[in-house]
């Protein structure tokens, strides 16, 4: 049986590019976790200083290489590092789930108005819903990480939507995975209809939030 000689220099080659790759990713990963913190500082402060938590969950998630290797060839990017992270702003990403809209909006406020923070691009899909009915307030912010070799700005995806925005995403995004993308114009339609449902639930469960509070601070004040 015959041997393939070992190239040196092409595995050493492969084994830089994997840590350059490794370190990139790391770079996000700590963004994310900054990013969870402050979510996290300031949920934890509204539960003990107005005893009151407008955050029901929250989620992230890193892109994986072979998915952010996709979107550069799909986009057309320059597979190189400073390109990336120019033209993919959504490697990390970090959902937060509110209890009503009205949260939402106070909650991305007082987190987009951190001094450390800064707010590259805002996409308001909450006033402004997709065609296919999806509401999200999108956010996508810088954030400073300190490393050893000194401080780096990362760019991370924060998405605020209520509990019955979320609920509705979650089931489109599996339709259309089901459907590879190609989901019949009647579901479509199906989907449209119930984002509308979601919405106006929303607002249904904002009104009933507002009497129960008036309500409960008219007994507190008999």
């Amino acid at each position: 049986m015959s041997t393939v000689p070992v190239d040196d220099a092409a595995i050493a080659e492969a084994r830089q590019l994997r840590d350059e790759f490794q370190r990139f990713l790391r770079e996000y990963e700590f963004g994310m976790r900054e990013v969870e913190t402050k979510i996290s500082i300031l949920r934890d402060e509204f539960t003990h200083s107005h005893a009151y938590n407008p955050i029901e969950h929250v989620k992230s998630r890193l892109k994986t290489p072979d998915s952010i290797v996709e979107k550069v060839a799909r986009k057309g990017i320059d597979p190189d590092f400073d390109s990336i992270r120019r033209e993919i702003t959504d490697i990390a990403g970090v959902r937060v789930t509110c209890s009503f809209v009205t949260d939402v909006y106070r909650l991305f406020e007082l987190f987009t108005q951190q001094h450390d923070l800064t707010v590259r691009v805002v996409k308001d899909y909450i006033a402004a819903p997709k065609p296919n009915g999806y509401r999200s307030l999108h956010a996508i912010v810088e954030v400073p990480v300190f490393l050893s070799t000194g401080p780096v700005q990362v760019p991370v995806e924060v998405q605020f939507r209520t509990i019955a925005m979320d609920f509705w995403a979650s089931l489109e995004h599996k339709i259309h995975y089901k459907f590879a993308g190609q989901v019949p114009t009647h579901l479509v339609q199906s989907l449209t209809e119930a984002a509308d449902a979601a919405g106006e639930l929303d607002l249904r469960m904002e009104r009933l939030h507002r009497e129960a509070h008036a309500v409960n601070r008219k007994v507190i004040e008999a």
